[in-house]
Parts: C-alpha cells; sequence; structure tokens
C-alpha cells in the first residue's frame, strides 16, 4: 500500500493522478519518476492544485478529451504559460454508436471501446505517444475524464515500450477503481435519475485486470505484439526511443 501512495499524488480537485515510475522492466530498469503522469479531469483543479502539479516538475499536459468536453469543462491549463498544453482527443466523441463492434467484446463492452481507440483511431495514438516523445524535459501529465479508459490506453502502451510486464501494466490499469469509486457513485446516481440502465453503465466504469488483458491480447493477435503495432500504426523508431529513455533513462 505505502507504494500505492507514493505512486498517487494527492492533489485537491483530483482523484486520479498517478506516476508511472517505479516499475521493475524485463532488463531488470526501473522506470524513473516524475518522468509521465496519469490523470483524471483537470478540470476541477483548484489553483492550489496547479501549483502543486507545477512544483512537481510538470512541463507539458495533454488532454486525451473530445472538444465538446473540453469545450464543457474547459483545462486550466490553457491558460498556463509554464507548462505546454496539448489538444489530442482519441474520440470525436464518446457516443456509444461510433464504438466498433469486435469480437472480442461480447462479454465486456469496454474491450469494443478500448480496440476502436487502438485500431479505428490508431493515427491519434501515434500522435499522442510522438508529442510525449518530442515533449521538453520534465514531467508530462496526459489525461481524460476519469483517467481510466483513455488514459489507460496510453498508460499500457507507454509501459509496454519501457518493457514493463504485462501482469504490471495490468494492476496498474486496475488500480484506478481504489481512487474513482466516489466518482463512479455519483455517475450511476446521475444515469439512476435520468432512467437510465445503470447496469450497463456500470460496465463501462469498471476497470478489471481481464478488460485490459483481452485488449492487448487482441493487439498481440493483430500484430504480432504491441511493439509490432506501434510500428505498424508508424510511430518512428526514433520516437520510441525517445519513449524508452524518458522512462527509462537518466
Amino acid at each position: 500500500m505505502k507504494q500505492d501512495l507514493k505512486r498517487r499524488l494527492e492533489i485537491p480537485g483530483l482523484l486520479n493522478v498517478r506516476d508511472l515510475g517505479g516499475y521493475r522492466t524485463h532488463s531488470g530498469l526501473i522506470t524513473k519518476w516524475r518522468r509521465l503522469l496519469r490523470g483524471d479531469g483537470l478540470h476541477r483543479l483548484t489553483r492550489e492544485g496547479v501549483q502543486l502539479l507545477n512544483s512537481e516538475g510538470l512541463t507539458s499536459v495533454i488532454d486525451l478529451r473530445s472538444h465538446a468536453e473540453l469545450e464543457e469543462e474547459p483545462n486550466p491549463y490553457l491558460d498556463e504559460a509554464q507548462v505546454g498544453f496539448h489538444h489530442k482527443p482519441i474520440y470525436d466523441d464518446l457516443a456509444p454508436a461510433m464504438m466498433a463492434t469486435h469480437e472480442a467484446a461480447k462479454d465486456d463492452p469496454l474491450v469494443g471501446f478500448y480496440l476502436t481507440a487502438l485500431l479505428e483511431r490508431s493515427e491519434a495514438m501515434r500522435d499522442i505517444l510522438a508529442t510525449i516523445a518530442s515533449a521538453p524535459k520534465g514531467a508530462i501529465l496526459f489525461h481524460c475524464t476519469a483517467g481510466k479508459d483513455r488514459t489507460g490506453l496510453v498508460a499500457a502502451l507507454l509501459l509496454e515500450i519501457a518493457g514493463v510486464d504485462r501482469e504490471t501494466i495490468l494492476a496498474d490499469y486496475s488500480l484506478t477503481g481504489d481512487f474513482i469509486a466516489d466518482l463512479v457513485e455519483e455517475l450511476l446516481d446521475r444515469t439512476r435519475q435520468s432512467g437510465g440502465d445503470t447496469e450497463r453503465h456500470a460496465q463501462f466504469l469498471a476497470c478489471a485486470p481481464l478488460t485490459m488483458a483481452t485488449t492487448l491480447e487482441q493487439i498481440d493477435r493483430r500484430h504480432g505484439s504491441v511493439s509490432n503495432y506501434l510500428k505498424d500504426i508508424g510511430l518512428p523508431a526514433g520516437d520510441l526511443s525517445n519513449l524508452r529513455d524518458r522512462l527509462l533513462g537518466e
């Protein structure tokens, strides 16, 4: 539990900001702290929270939310001169109708959601990773709304690039569930009050390790490996090297 507390940054207004440092790789190296941070929606940040994040060495923020989400709940880093801001939406919208139907998603709708991002929005994923690879030194925070789905996919790819084992990647993904329980209840309550399908909604709010495991296994089957997937979507070798160096280098 101590590692989890160290991994999670206590920032007023945020629930799920975590560091990708401290993970052992296949080569025996350890991912560096305060290089890459994953998080939930920054629109809830207080001014104190902004200052705390900045004090951790933050130099870049990548917002993975849609244009509509950014307009409805603006990012405080749009006007923060000290930190570079990049809007890199994975989806143009979040309507269920735009989620592809995949054979592997029969029992878990999130798998279809994730495969849509990786397979049908591969240019966006490549752009996000290239942006991280070319960002200036310092901590980079990438985030969506809950810090679970879009953020979880990017985090999984980055940890794969670093050479972190699959079991650890799945554990990092599912760790979100420990921190967003209150947010999940709030969202389900909204669905309940509006007469929506709370059971269906709850499936999309889960973060079981099996969901990410199935997603990555599908990428392995289609491309041979996550490494091949990254090459197939056109991520340059130089960017891959830069990403490894950001997580593992001095």
